[in-house]
């Protein structure tokens, strides 16, 4: 899955129309990610520097980042030394994985200087590096220091070094004559795949087996090959170069399996997995990775910025959890409270004939039908009749015990299925702006404590709108606050109000405007609610749904939670594909 030197030289002709125009904006969304935002006739473009192990790549974006409310100290280091900068140049050696931006700025005294901003993709060595007109380096996305490595170090002041280069062959300025010879000299036995990744500079797994599907027709291949072997491999190689040689003959391809996780991704058609993979195409490179990493970045960074939540979210659900269990033992034990009333009215029926002293009163049971003798302990230390009273004070008492615990269970519950609703809301959080609302949500219900610091309180999102294909406008909420707002107060009273049944999720408005809605609208209304559900994954899910007006909040209910009736049941299976499909662009 890496992003091999040879989809760096077409990323590198993407952005090759970027030169001339200036550097506008700069982002550090997240540690190890930077967006530049290019401004020149055309309008804007942004490019996306990420460094992550697994995701290291640059290419031009199309997704908007949310900035942080406070940049990082390099993103405010870029923006001093090249904010405003002119893109002259952007270089490439053979097929190494380095970028380099040529870019023309002005330094504190005015001068005008040529910046250099190398992008080195290179897995967990992966760094953004800003090299000054001598080339020393002025910072680093990323320092490399003794402690990490011995070889090279990045840090500022130091002269930049690029990464050690194997003698490999460049596959853009080969020919028959190089590529025989080095596989003449590789050791017999090798499998080609594994042999093509040593011999070949920027090359990855995927091209390499590409390459050996096509030469051994889809069966394994290790060298030497036989004539006819070596004149399909040798095709295979051109039919790259070509591609490389001609944006027309790329095909920037994506890998997912048939459940819908993505594999890999290259410039080339994919043909080895045959129907085990599914495979689909895009007009370019940016395009191609941004459907690969953008939805999984977006969930990583996300989770790791509401980490703590999470984890707080979980230690209370457990906390609460454990303490309803403990209720419901104690509440078994109150099941022994009818045998001490019964056992006071027998001492009270028999006073005549129990003695003070005694420590059994033996009497007979009016309780039962056969009346037979029962033996009732009592306390040496009182009266017949203080005895009496002790079992009717224990009886007391637990008939209180059972209704405050019958309570605090009920109440124990509810509190469990609030946790457990925000929980759900924050594992469908969508930008920070939403982490943000569900912590002022837990401040405001006093789970968490108030952040005198964090200035004013985050802007409220809106609610997620689509438009059904009927022209229907459907919301949904983002949290249980916003499902508050959106069923109590936004809905009208004709509007069709959706929710999964028995599983959190959001609340689902289908707005009507007076008129009865096309089922095929109400359906996909309940696509949405189950897909914006704990049961995203589920097979199938069942959605309940009614007029608004038939759904009610408790007195004193927490946020979300409320009571429907006069309801019809769907059942549907969430699709990914048509929530993206019919989501409006606000």
């Amino acid at each position: 899955m890496a992003l091999d030197g040879a989809f760096l030289h077409c990323i590198r002709q993407e952005l090759l129309p970027l030169i001339g125009t200036r550097i506008d904006k700069i982002y550090q969304p997240a540690r190890d990610e930077l967006v530049l935002s290019f401004r020149g006739k055309g309008g804007a473009q942004r490019v996306l520097f990420s460094v992550s192990a697994d995701a290291a790549r640059i290419h031009i974006t199309q997704t908007v980042p949310e900035n942080p409310a406070k940049p990082p100290m390099f993103c405010m280091l870029l923006r001093k030394h090249i904010s405003g900068g002119k893109l002259e140049d952007i270089e490439q050696d053979g097929l190494e994985r380095i970028l380099r931006l040529r870019i023309r700025a002005n330094n504190e005294m005015g001068d005008s200087v040529v910046l250099t901003l190398v992008c080195e993709i290179m897995g967990k060595f992966s760094n953004v590096i800003l090299v000054s007109e001598h080339g020393r380096i002025i910072d680093s996305l990323r320092r490399v220091d003794e402690e990490i490595s011995r070889v090279r170090l990045v840090l500022p002041g130091m002269e930049y070094t690029a990464p050690p280069r194997d003698e490999r062959i460049v596959l853009t300025d080969t020919n028959d004559s190089a590529i025989r010879s080095a596989l003449a000299q590789t050791a017999p036995a090798a499998a080609l795949a594994k042999a093509v990744i040593r011999l070949f500079e920027g090359v990855s797994p995927i091209v390499a087996r590409e390459w050996e599907f096509y030469t051994g027709r889809g069966t394994p291949v290790t060298l030497p090959m036989d004539e006819e072997q070596l004149s399909r491999f040798l095709f295979a190689v051109h039919r790259t170069q070509e591609m490389l040689n001609s944006e027309q003959k790329r095909h920037f391809t994506t890998v997912r399996t048939k459940e819908g996780q993505l594999r890999d991704f290259s410039y080339m058609p994919i043909s080895q997995y045959g129907a085990l993979m599914v495979t689909a195409e895009y007009t370019s490179a940016g395009e191609a990775l941004d459907a690969f990493f953008a939805q999984r970045d977006q969930y990583t960074r996300l989770h790791q910025r509401a980490n703590d939540l999470f984890r707080f979210l979980v230690n209370t659900s457990e906390r609460i959890a454990k303490r309803v269990a403990n209720q419901k033992q104690e509440l078994l034990a109150c099941d022994s409270m009818e045998e001490d009333r019964r056992r006071g009215d027998l001492i009270s029926a028999n006073l005549y004939q129990i003695s003070r002293g005694d420590r059994i009163a033996r009497v007979q049971d009016f309780y039962d039908e056969a009346a037979p003798f029962v033996e009732i302990p009592l306390d040496v230390r009182l009266t017949p009749a203080q005895n009496a009273q002790q079992y009717y004070k224990k009886y007391r008492k637990a008939c209180t015990a059972k209704k405050k615990l019958t309570e605090l269970i009920a109440a124990g519950e509810q509190e469990q299925q609030y946790i457990d609703s925000v929980f759900d809301a924050l594992t469908r959080a969508e930008c920070e702006s939403d982490v943000a609302q569900l912590r002022l949500e837990l401040t405001e219900q006093g789970y968490l404590r108030e952040n005198r610091k964090a200035g004013k309180p985050p802007k409220p999102m809106q609610p997620l709108h689509f438009i059904s294909s009927d022209g229907l406008h459907i919301f949904v909420g983002r949290n249980n606050k916003q499902n508050d707002q959106l069923t109590l107060k936004f809905a009208e009273k004709s509007d069709i109000w959706l929710h999964t049944q028995l599983v959190h999720g959001a609340h689902v408005i289908l707005m009507t405007e007076g008129q009865t809605p096309p089922d095929r609208s109400i359906e996909e209304a309940a696509l949405l609610a189950a897909y914006y559900s704990k049961g995203r994954d589920s097979a199938q899910v069942k959605v309940d749904y009614c007029p608004a007006k038939y759904v009610k909040k408790p007195a004193g209910a927490r946020p979300g939670m409320v009571i429907y009736t006069n309801y019809q049941t769907a059942f549907v299976t969430p699709d990914a594909a048509l929530a993206e499909r019919l989501r409006a662009a606000d």
